[in-house]
């Protein structure tokens, strides 16, 4: 995790050990700058900035521990190792009470002990550095989704545009998959609302969200939904580390959140993240239908699954559902408002014609929208949202 070619300050008046530490850790590939004395020692760590620093604690002008403390004043995350022959006790709880990050006692029978100490602080820096980053991009995210709540609450105009501003770029390619679009609120502002985005380097996810309701108030949830799984991703960043991210995970942790806010708001919700390396899908529902249609080979099919709707229920638990995906394919997701466009009297006939739609526009967002005539909509009782994802569609 560390970087592999890291500079390392040593700082030793014993020209041996100097120069023994410096030959063993240059082979284990770092770059290794020395100093004879911690004066000395200061003067080079001001001039070439090195990612750690090695140093004895008894030596002559300024001793380790004032070393540490100058080290300090500077505001620097560069660890400091101090290795020393005195062992004494006291000196070690002082070295590591200034902040020190080892302490290591001379003479060093086997030099990989040092070298350990030497890749466990640098990986311990960089994963603080990694949550110092990650902790100021939650907070401009914080602050941009605080000004978009004020914008939506004091101008449905200014909130009309927030809304377009949070929703993804259409379409999005990344690594062979297709992203893609379209929005069509029944007032001027939206209760559908869209996302996709990469996890990490092998996952991406996404989601389609219906808020009950319409207007200005399911809209305010949506920038809702937006803020929580933008502090959920980084959030699972923390220490580091990303654990599944499971769709499941996620809409139980909107649940949770959504029945805290009492917005007196419900949402039903489809969320998927495709694992790239594996080629596998996983999803989960939340209450919501239509349920998403997978098109392949001329054939159109909705994905199974069920599940409660998202901010109604504490007790709701969401399972995952895991597919491996064609080579060629595209999943289509839609929120119910497409239902009033289709053709048959009840609830299962319109569903059971969505699929054959799909396969006749060809499994795409430009298809679906001719077959469905998207383009020459009058007023429409319900928002309607439509995601297509694909990958090598002819």
């Amino acid at each position: 995790m560390h970087n592999p070619s890291a500079k390392l300050l040593i700082i030793d008046d014993d020209e041996v050990v100097r120069a023994s530490l410096a030959a063993y850790l240059e082979d284990s590939g770092f770059t290794v700058l020395q100093a004879a004395n911690g004066l000395q020692g200061l003067e080079v760590f001001e001039l070439q900035r090195p990612d750690l620093v090695i140093c004895d604690l008894r030596m002559p002008q300024v001793d380790g521990l004032e070393l540490i403390r100058r080290i300090n004043v500077l505001n620097t995350e560069v660890p400091v190792i101090v290795v020393s022959g005195a062992g004494v006790m006291s000196d070690a709880v002082e070295a590591l009470r200034l902040g020190a990050a080892d302490y290591l006692i001379k003479p060093l029978e086997d030099l990989a002990v040092l070298e350990h100490s030497v890749r466990r602080a640098l990986d311990r820096t960089h994963l603080r550095l990694e949550n110092q980053r990650y902790r100021e991009k939650l907070e401009t995210a914080n602050r941009e989704l605080q000004a978009s709540l004020h914008l939506l609450q004091e101008d449905q105009n200014a909130g009309r545009q927030v809304q377009m501003n949070m929703l993804p770029l259409t379409p999005w390619k990344v690594d062979g998959l297709e992203f893609a679009h379209q929005i069509i609120p029944s007032l001027y502002l939206s209760g559908d609302f869209v996302d996709y985005f990469r996890v990490d380097e092998r996952r991406i996810a996404f989601y389609l969200a219906d808020v009950s309701g319409h207007g200005a108030s399911s809209a305010f949830v949506t920038v809702l939904l937006k803020f929580m799984t933008t502090r959920l991703l980084y959030e699972s960043r923390r220490g580091g580390l990303l654990p599944e991210f499971k769709p499941s995970d996620v809409l139980g942790h909107i649940n949770r959140g959504l029945i805290n806010c009492k917005l007196g708001k419900h949402v039903t919700m489809l969320g998927g993240v495709i694992d790239e390396q594996s080629g596998k899908l996983t999803y989960s529902i939340g209450g919501h239908l239509p349920l998403p249609v997978l098109f392949s080979e001329g054939q159109a099919h909705y994905l199974e699954g069920r599940g409660l709707p998202v901010g109604l229920f504490n007790e709701a638990v969401y399972t995952d559902l895991q597919m491996d995906l064609p080579q060629s394919f595209s999943l289509t997701l839609l929120s119910d408002g497409i239902l009033d466009l289709l053709p048959g009297d009840t609830l299962k006939e319109k569903e059971a014609i969505l699929p054959q739609l799909i396969s006749s526009a060809g499994g795409t967002l430009d298809g679906l929208r001719q077959v469905l005539g998207l383009a020459n909509l009058g007023e429409m009782p319900d928002d309607i949202a439509l995601l297509v994802l694909s990958r090598n569609l002819a």
